[in-house]
């Protein structure tokens, strides 16, 4: 297993496409830190590699000590997936300030502050990978999602400048940018596409099925066979990049 002995932490690894990833990691050996706010969500997600951790992306002391914690726990981190985030479409009229600093606060400040502790122990290692998940939205951008959509801009910004930051350095940053995947988000979409237009749910579901060009959700597998690759041999010189799963969306 080509995971033997490193220790990963991954945020919202309770479930969708962050308990994937983590399954896909400790499949290969890596000791799995999924972290989120709810204790039960976790535990039923534990494995023997799987290690759950209630921290809260949106704190910056929780986040500094649940990384703490877990290096104690487990040893340095070399495998960050800052993947907590939440999805909300609304126009720019109809968003509040505190609508907008919510959305910034899970999904931009929560990663940086995730990729920013577990350097700290990376950093003491000899390879690292730091695979953050942001969405087609974060590089075409989103009808009628301006908040989503310019949190995931920021997060593929963060991404490129670490990326030539430690371009010397034995640790890659990239940034996998799925379309629509078939996730739990997809379900309260459909409740919310519902209550917003009077449609039935099968036609709200389709609105956004038909927007992955392929005709289909993403599989939250396929999301995460893309960051075990990113962890496997010869993925060094893969850095800075924003790896688009989304059907041939361009």
């Amino acid at each position: 297993m080509m995971l033997n002995n490193k220790h990963a932490i991954v945020t919202g690894g309770g479930t969708g496409i962050g308990l994937a990833i983590a399954q896909a990691l400790a499949a290969q050996g890596a000791e799995v830190t999924i972290t989120g706010r709810r204790a039960e969500v976790l535990d039923q997600a534990a494995t023997d590699r799987i290690h759950p951790l209630v921290m809260d992306v949106t704190n910056e002391a929780s986040i500094t000590d649940g990384i703490a914690e877990a290096v104690a726990a487990r040893g340095p981190i070399q495998i960050c997936v800052p993947n907590a985030g939440i999805a909300e479409g609304k126009s720019i009229l109809k968003t509040e300030l505190a609508t907008w600093r919510n959305m910034m606060a899970t999904n931009l400040d929560g990663v940086f502050l995730t990729i920013r502790e577990s350097l700290t122990s990376m950093s003491q290692t000899d390879w690292g990978r730091v695979i953050a998940i942001s969405s087609i939205a974060g590089v075409r951008g989103l009808k009628g999602a301006p908040c989503y959509s310019a949190s995931k801009h920021g997060v593929i910004g963060l991404i490129r400048s670490l990326a030539a930051d430690f371009a010397t350095k034995p640790y890659t940053f990239n940034a996998i940018c799925p379309a629509y995947v078939e996730t739990d988000i997809i379900t309260r979409n459909v409740t919310s596409i519902m209550q917003r237009t009077g449609l039935d749910a099968d036609k709200a579901r389709a609105l956004m099925v038909d927007l992955n060009p392929h005709g289909r959700l993403i599989t939250t597998e396929e999301v995460a066979e893309a960051a075990l690759w990113l962890c496997g041999p010869n993925s060094d010189s893969v850095n800075g990049q924003d790896i688009r799963i989304a059907g041939g969306e361009v």
